[in-house]
């Protein structure tokens, strides 16, 4: 196939495009390089010859045409997206530009480039979102595919109206489509303002560690390649206009995953002092959402897949990425934001 990935040079983009080169297939990656984008993610396939960068926002509409036209891909992978709840408090207007027109004008590109072609059969566009536009679980339950939406946050707001866009364009436009919505996902090439990468960085420094509130809040953790695999399934072999959570069947609390952290950098990087004793409780985030945790059923029973690490084979790598790539994080601590409480209300 030829793919074209949007946010590519993301986090959770670079994955895919790193995956879906080593797989064989041709990759337009397609990224504004904002803050959260960084090139270093996509040097593993910077000289392969099925792979081809292209610098572009997904609100230009002129400029995404031209994409389609000059690159005529078989499927679109959307993943360009602002995705950090604490900026989307402090500021939700990049929100609502990004993931709601961003993908507005993504869906009428992809149209008009799918009708001009002669709808080809062969051709998907793949929206890619997440678990938040469920809004949240209490101490049982699980998400799945037919949850209520009722995001609570501005960014999951934002997501939760692209997956409506997405599903009325397929409704009204006929536009072949797959849905995907994932949970947390962690993993190398993390920006470091998350909270896998922030634990780390913070503990390596001898800082404070900022765990919200009493650290009870629950995720589902998805290693980030476990995920890459998952969506080049969907896009292949997924069912038009079906949505597919995909989870991790890792459930953590944050502390716990903290103290994991913590203890792995005890092993591998040994201090003075164990790392837990850096853990420093803060106010919470407004809004938190208590509990997420997908029922990962159907992409398991209609797609085979299941991810491939537990959250603690997973954690180790990561920890040891991190390790490995010091310069890789300490390149991206001068960016807008990093390394500052964000999201405060």
């Amino acid at each position: 196939m030829k793919i074209l990935i949007t946010g590519g040079a993301g986090f959770i983009g670079s994955a895919v495009a790193r995956q879906a080169v080593r797989d064989g297939h041709d990759v337009v990656v397609v990224d504004a390089l904002t803050y959260a984008a960084c090139l270093d993610n996509l040097e593993p396939i910077s000289n392969a010859p099925n792979y081809v960068f292209e610098q572009a926002n997904i609100c230009d509409g002129p400029a995404i045409n031209d994409l389609f036209t000059r690159h005529a891909p078989d499927v679109v992978m959307h993943l360009a997206a602002e995705s950090h709840v604490d900026r989307s408090i402090d500021g939700p207007a990049d929100f609502m530009q990004t993931n709601i027109m961003g993908t507005f004008q993504m869906l009428e590109s992809a149209r008009a480039y799918w009708l001009a072609n002669d709808r080809p059969a062969n051709f998907r566009f793949h929206h890619i979102s997440t678990d938040e536009v469920y809004g949240t679980l209490g101490e049982t339950g699980l998400f799945t595919e037919d949850t209520p939406y009722a995001p609570n946050s501005p960014y999951s707001a934002s997501k939760a109206a692209s997956d409506h866009l997405v599903r009325a364009w397929a409704e009204t436009y006929g536009l072949p489509v797959v849905l995907t919505n994932c949970s947390n996902n962690y993993g190398p090439y993390h920006f470091p303002e998350k909270l896998i990468p922030v634990v780390i960085i913070k503990a390596l420094a001898g800082d404070a560690i900022p765990v919200y509130g009493k650290g009870e809040n629950v995720r589902d953790w998805l290693y980030v390649e476990d995920h890459a695999d998952a969506l080049l399934t969907v896009v292949q072999k997924g069912a038009l206009g079906r949505t597919y959570n995909i989870g991790g069947e890792n459930e953590a609390t944050n502390i716990d995953l903290v103290r994991m952290i913590c203890a792995l950098l005890d092993e591998l990087r040994p201090a003075k002092k164990p790392y837990a004793d850096l853990i420093t409780f803060v106010s919470d985030r407004p809004g938190h959402d208590l509990r997420y945790a997908i029922d990962p059923s159907r992409i398991r029973d209609e797609l085979g897949w299941r991810p491939s690490v537990t959250l603690e084979q997973g954690l180790r790598k990561t920890v040891q990425w991190y390790l490995d790539n010091e310069q890789w994080w300490r390149n991206l601590q001068n960016r807008d934001g990093v390394g500052k409480r964000l999201g405060a209300g």
